[in-house]
């Protein structure tokens, strides 16, 4: 008997939740806003349309720096000063970063944790009470990490 190309099975199909389609459409569109928004902050910071907070031609001077050692030569706190620079061209392009990291956390809250909730599905809602939990602890820098 020999192989027949032309004889294959059907493909089968698989159900997929809804809840799994909106998050993984948040994830794509989401992803490709977020690399919009890090494409056109940094051509503002480049074309200088918004003014650096460090001048660009003074950065060499810094490459070779720990970040500690960057920061007190900058004037700079870390953690999220980057907030209150946000109309400075070197900062801006940080809301495009931030955008891209929150995305799974914005998906957890408005899609996976509602329809868990529904589904009473305690075990996954239980889970991703803690993911959410999790990341935005480690985020938020209380704990001494995350936040830089």
């Amino acid at each position: 008997m020999s192989a027949n190309k032309n004889n294959r099975q059907p493909a089968q199909t698989v159900d997929v939740p809804d809840y799994q389609v909106k998050y993984a459409n948040l994830l794509l569109y989401g992803s490709w806003l977020g690399i919009a928004v890090l494409a056109i902050t940094f051509a503002m910071y480049v074309f200088g349309v918004v003014p650096a907070y460090i001048n660009p031609a003074d950065m060499p001077q810094y490459w070779s720096m720990q970040s500690t050692e960057y920061l007190d030569a900058v004037g700079l706190h870390g953690g999220w000063e980057w907030l209150t620079l946000l109309g400075s061209g070197d900062f801006i392009n940080f809301l495009g970063i931030a955008f891209l990291a929150g995305l799974t956390v914005i998906g957890y809250i408005i899609l996976l944790l509602p329809a868990f909730i529904k589904k009473k599905d305690n075990a996954f809602t239980a889970i991703v009470i803690t993911e959410i939990l999790v990341l935005v602890l480690a985020a938020s820098g209380i704990l001494g990490s995350g936040g830089h």
